[in-house]
């Protein structure tokens, strides 16, 4: 016999059997056993909740020669030719497929004959939004006037699709999301039945993963099936990363520690983590540090369940909750296409980064992460003065921020004339005799002695104002990310860190700078960008002309 998925051998085959959904359940028991039924039922709900089971389970319960009180028996002819198909009266049709006016033309047609074995022609229609307009217009007409022996069971996920003509005619039934508890119940029991040894702490976290949905709950037990199937199996098997490397993660993006973040990202990666998955999970513990922030650490009913109290709490420790809503928002845009891993890992990494410090973003958002943060700071009352080292380490800031030596272009002011006295009372003192001193040669503007070091960083910094965007000044004006030094007749722009140079090599902000820097300087001043350390080196002098050069660029003139 053929191997049979665990969802599909262990469906529901009676209302009593399904999990989770007794308020739809009881409800329909109750009207096929008055025999109160309804000529169209609407079954509204996520996948997974048990909407085409309840509708299988229905069209064998109206169908039924021996019902028990509202159940289907399974055991009568009706019953057996319904669920193994032989039955033709009773069909399941998939309008994703089956969309068009001409399919329900024909289903209409069917529908007005009276079935030949079973009292009711049943038919379910699954993910009926997916319906033409034209279709769903067709299919009104017959819902409008149904014949006595016809029974509509449609079913979808997105009632909003639904036209409200539609709506109308129809009894509708919301299907819940199945409880954590109801579906660790029910794969305990399946588990035992199978023989699939699988531990508490396996079967809560499988629950977790289907969020809501048996079937997805059943196939992932069928996934993890082993040995022994506990938390390891199933973050093995299913690509997850799991709470204690996720926690590692994210305390090195608190740490600011973009070595730390890298070196987990590839471990992870090479060791067939999905990228998707990872960004994921990451939200998934951003959310739980929300709720556990603005509920105080009071209902732990709300959080996921993987983290603790005591890891959620250190997670939480001075980070604003405004900064983990703009967090979960980054690493939802960086998922992108689950098909190309390899560019899901860059995204991925290039939003850990950017997590890992502000000073890496050039958005608005990123200077309000930075205030967030040092209100979180003064609230918990660390306003702390600088330390030693970290004046030290501001140092260069500081003489980057002084201002330019102004050159005086005129003599300076002579020093006064001591007063000369002579053996006259009253004469005039004799002038003395004055030297003529020897007029200095002008020098040409390029060959003035050019300033170094960090003088005049300040100034082009002062006039980029106006000149670009508030976020890209203030990137700029950033000291941990840059500083500027000016070498002979170039600026040189020192980067803190490579995506600090990678975000400054624009020809936006080249073309800016290099207009500021000529209007500080008076002069075209070439900027080149660095590392911190790095050394640059001079450009090449430039050749003299000779005066033989000069007399061959005419073409009259011709060398033996």
């Amino acid at each position: 016999m053929a191997y049979q998925a665990l969802y599909r051998k262990w469906r529901p085959r009676t209302f009593d059997d399904v999990v989770g959904q007794q308020h739809i359940t009881e409800t329909l028991k109750r009207q096929v056993a008055g025999g109160r039924l309804s000529h169209a039922y609407l079954f509204v709900g996520t996948r997974g909740t048990g909407k085409t089971t309840c509708a299988k389970i229905l069209s064998r319960a109206v169908n039924c020669e021996h019902p028990v009180d509202g159940n289907p028996c399974n055991e009568c002819a009706a019953c057996r030719g319904i669920e193994d198909g032989s039955i033709l009266e009773v069909e399941e049709i998939d309008a994703a497929s089956n969309n068009g006016v001409d399919n329900v033309r024909i289903l209409r047609d069917e529908a007005m004959y009276s079935p030949a074995s079973v009292r009711k022609r049943v038919y379910i229609i699954d993910e009926v939004h997916m319906l033409s307009a034209a279709a769903f217009n067709a299919l009104l007409k017959i819902l409008e006037e149904p014949p006595e022996h016809l029974l509509f069971i449609l079913a979808t996920t997105e009632l909003n699709k639904v036209p409200a003509t539609i709506l109308s005619r129809c009894q509708r039934f919301n299907f819940r999301r199945i409880t954590t508890d109801d579906i660790v119940g029910r794969l305990t029991y399946v588990a035992s039945q199978e023989g699939i040894d699988l531990t508490p702490e396996g079967a809560a976290m499988l629950a977790r993963l289907a969020d809501g949905g048996m079937r997805d709950a059943l196939s992932l037990l069928d996934q993890c099936s082993g040995d022994v199937v506990d938390e390891n199996r199933i973050l093995n098997a299913i690509g997850m990363t799991g709470a204690p490397e996720i926690l590692t993660l994210f305390r090195s993006i608190r740490a600011e520690d973009p070595v730390g973040i890298l070196q987990q990202t590839d471990l992870l990666y090479r060791g067939g983590k999905d990228m998707t998955v990872m960004l994921g999970e990451l939200q998934q513990l951003l959310r739980d540090i929300l709720v556990y922030q603005l509920a105080g650490g009071r209902d732990s009913g709300l959080l996921s369940g993987m983290y603790s109290p005591a890891e959620l709490a250190e997670a939480a420790e001075g980070l604003a909750p405004a900064t983990a809503m703009k967090w979960m928002e980054t690493l939802r845009d960086a998922g992108g296409d689950r098909a190309d891993q390899k560019s899901v890992r860059l995204r991925a990494e290039t939003a850990l980064l950017k997590l890992s410090s502000a000073r890496l973003r050039t958005d608005a958002e990123a200077l309000a992460d930075r205030v967030a943060a040092l209100e979180q700071r003064l609230e918990s009352g660390d306003a702390t003065a600088p330390s030693p080292a970290e004046k030290k380490e501001r140092e260069p800031e500081r003489i980057a921020q002084k201002d330019v030596p102004v050159r005086e272009e005129e003599e300076p002011a002579s020093e006064p004339e001591e007063e000369i006295l002579t053996e006259g009372a009253g004469e005039e003192p004799a002038a003395a005799p004055v030297e003529q001193m020897p007029e200095k040669p002008a020098q040409a503007p390029e060959e003035a002695p050019e300033e170094s070091g960090s003088a005049g960083w300040k100034q082009v910094l002062d006039a980029l104002k106006g000149k670009v965007d508030d976020p890209t000044y203030i990137m700029l004006a950033d000291p941990d990310a840059y500083e500027g030094e000016r070498q002979g007749v170039r600026l040189i722009v020192r980067c803190g860190n490579p995506f600090a140079r990678i975000m400054a090599d624009t020809q936006e902000i080249q073309t800016a700078l290099k207009k500021a820097a000529e209007a500080v300087f008076g002069r075209p001043t070439p900027v080149i960008l660095a590392d911190r350390g790095e050394t640059v080196p001079e450009p090449p002098a430039e050749k003299k002309a000779d005066k033989l050069d000069e007399l061959a660029a005419f073409d009259i003139v011709r060398f033996k």
